[in-house]
């Protein structure tokens, strides 16, 4: 909002003309929406811890540090989507359906995770509503802004699928691609859901692989001033506006992370946690990284996988287990690594995976 009403004053005040620039805006959300997170957590943590005492449920998993965990407040999910989507609106084109679709997405998973966490917290226990009423909710929410999404890009590239690393490589999904894009944002917001289980460790990756979609947004909407045959990108117009939101999404995180690292003082929760997995998903599906996503996002598709291996090993093999305990950053607590150890090399992890990721734009 704020840019639409600089941008139409100016001719009026030349200093105006700054907000063109999408990077100027980039880093101005980034400062907003950490402020405004920053701000709000600790109102938050009190509102939740000594007002209402709406503590996360907490399994007993047989470490002193669990114990220590319980009584710590939830739903920290709440100031980080707020802050992104007041700087976003402020600082991007309000009006880009792009933005509009990502926060569309961001608003009505926060919604289905908000509910989640308030029947864990108020039923005390760790389940919270039906699974499959969870994932009938993002179908409903994906298919309507897979078709949105799928109706506003260009029809030559909306199907089309890049393979990474295997230059001008493209494949045309066709009608299979609507189907695959909903398996990107779904998967994308239960694999961080999974992800967040221990103190900041989903926090970190959120904030790199935003950078990254960041980034790969902005080069999308340039890729005419680029030279494009050094860069395995589609041209997709007007991405670049996202680039402001992802800015928006690393600020409040940046916010967030500041009293969600261990000892965490709040917990992301649902609202959170599945929120974020639908933005960058849905981004990835926008900006035609989908695969890509999968690879500087590769500590949440481990997490995801390992969730899945257990399931289906504990159904299929006579109920023996792959790991001690899903997801797989469990299995290391449970071999006696301490929580920040696990979280530090998650944290490593994800940072080689985007530098892997980013590495196939010019491989």
């Amino acid at each position: 909002m704020l840019y639409n009403l600089l941008v139409s004053h100016i001719n009026s005040c030349y200093i105006f003309s700054i907000f063109y620039n999408v990077i100027v805006r980039s880093g101005i959300a980034i400062l907003l929406s950490f402020s405004i997170s920053f701000s709000l957590i600790p109102i938050l943590i009190k509102y939740f811890k000594y007002w209402k005492n709406l503590a996360q449920p907490i399994r007993n998993l047989g470490h002193k540090s669990y114990i220590a965990k319980a009584g710590t407040p939830t739903m920290g999910g709440i100031a980080i989507i707020f802050s992104i989507i007041i700087s976003t609106l402020m600082l991007a084109d309000y009006k880009n359906i792009y933005v509009l679709t990502t926060i569309f997405v961001m608003l009505s998973l926060a919604i289905l995770g908000l509910i989640d966490d308030y029947q864990k917290v108020t039923k005390k226990n760790t389940k919270g509503i039906n699974a499959t009423c969870k994932l009938i909710g993002q179908i409903m929410v994906s298919i309507i802004c897979c078709m949105i999404v799928n109706y506003n890009l260009n029809s030559e590239i909306a199907n089309h699928l890049i393979i990474p690393f295997f230059k001008k490589l493209t494949i045309d999904l066709s009608i299979f691609y609507i189907p695959f894009a909903l398996f990107i944002i779904i998967g994308s917001s239960n694999a961080v859901n999974l992800t967040d289980g221990l103190d900041g460790l989903v926090t970190v990756p959120i904030i790199i692989v935003s950078f990254c979609l960041g980034l790969m947004c902005y080069l999308a909407d340039n890729a005419q001033y680029i030279n494009i045959n050094h860069l395995q990108i589609l041209h997709v117009q007007q991405a670049s506006e996202l680039t402001v939101l992802c800015s928006a999404i690393i600020g409040a995180s940046l916010g967030f992370l500041w009293y969600n690292i261990q000892p965490a003082k709040i917990f992301m929760g649902d609202v959170g946690s599945l929120s974020l997995g639908g933005a960058i998903g849905i981004i990835s599906v926008i900006s035609k990284n989908e695969i890509r996503l999968g690879i500087i996002g590769g500590l949440f598709v481990i997490e995801a996988l390992s969730a899945i291996i257990q399931i289906y090993s504990i159904r299929y093999l006579g109920g023996k287990r792959v790991f001690k305990m899903a997801p797989i950053h469990h299995h290391f607590e449970q071999i006696g690594w301490s929580e920040s150890k696990i979280v530090s090399r998650f944290w490593l992890l994800s940072i080689i995976f985007s530098l892997i990721g980013l590495s196939s734009l010019i491989l």
